[in-house]
């Protein structure tokens, strides 16, 4: 009995050391993101509030794209990509740096909100975004209901909103920039919860390994994929609803 006993308080302590390693991650995870959306919001509203810097990837006027305002349009999508590929490679230092630069230049590709909406609107949308982001991740968190066969679905309507957006360059239709940005809204927002949650799931699958470097790593990937997640709800609410200059 004695020996059971022994089984189970060692049990017992092992599942609270990884429930509070749960905490602490998720804690990073979050942190990192915030940090992330500091630096890309402190870039975008520098750059954005700043005719002179403006004028160097857009128009002043028609706040059209340059050649350099279609590279840095495009260079967050190509990071993301080398990210990917290059996480295995990086140390944890390396890739916490890697993301904190993408957010950096995430700021540069969107400083044109700054121009296009008022303050006000923006500062909304955001506060908006936010409760709707902690809501939706904290489901995610908490829900008992397996979701990651949302996944597959999911990325294939990110796939399906990135080439319409691609085709709506060249198009210029409002009516289909109106439809991606609903349909992102909910693509985003389903993103939200399952992402949350495959990163909890992720951890504990990986916790009893005790690969300090491989979680630390992860967390960075789970924080990227969290800060998209908000940036493209942002983004395709401001779209909707913001009001502009």
């Amino acid at each position: 009995m004695a020996d059971v006993n022994t089984i189970r308080t060692a049990a017992g302590s092992r599942a609270a050391q990884i429930d509070e390693g749960l905490r602490a991650h998720m804690n990073k995870v979050y942190a990192t993101m915030s940090v992330g959306m500091l630096i890309t919001f402190a870039v975008a509203w520098a750059v954005g509030t700043a005719p002179q810097l403006m004028a160097v990837f857009r128009d002043p006027v028609t706040l059209s794209p340059n050649i350099l305002g279609w590279i840095i349009m495009f260079a967050p999508l190509g990071m993301v990509f080398a990210f990917s590929a290059m996480i295995n490679k990086l140390s944890a230092a390396a890739a916490q740096l890697f993301f904190y630069s993408f957010a950096g230049v995430m700021g540069l590709s969107i400083s044109w909100i700054f121009v296009a909406f008022t303050g006000m609107s923006i500062a909304q949308i955001f506060l908006i975004t936010s409760i709707a982001f902690a809501g939706l991740s904290l489901w995610g968190y908490t829900t008992k209901k397996d979701i990651s066969g949302w996944g597959s679905f999911l990325i294939m309507g990110v796939i399906g909103l990135v080439v319409a957006s691609i085709v709506n360059i060249f198009l210029g239709s409002p009516a289909i920039m109106f439809a991606i940005s609903a349909l992102g809204v909910l693509i985003f927002a389903g993103l939200t919860a399952y992402d949350t949650q495959n990163i909890k799931n992720t951890y504990l699958a990986h916790a009893h390994h005790g690969d300090s470097e491989w979680l630390q790593k992860s967390g960075i990937m789970g924080a990227l994929s969290l800060y998209l997640n908000f940036i493209n709800m942002f983004m395709m609410l401001l779209s909707l609803f913001g009001n502009r200059e």
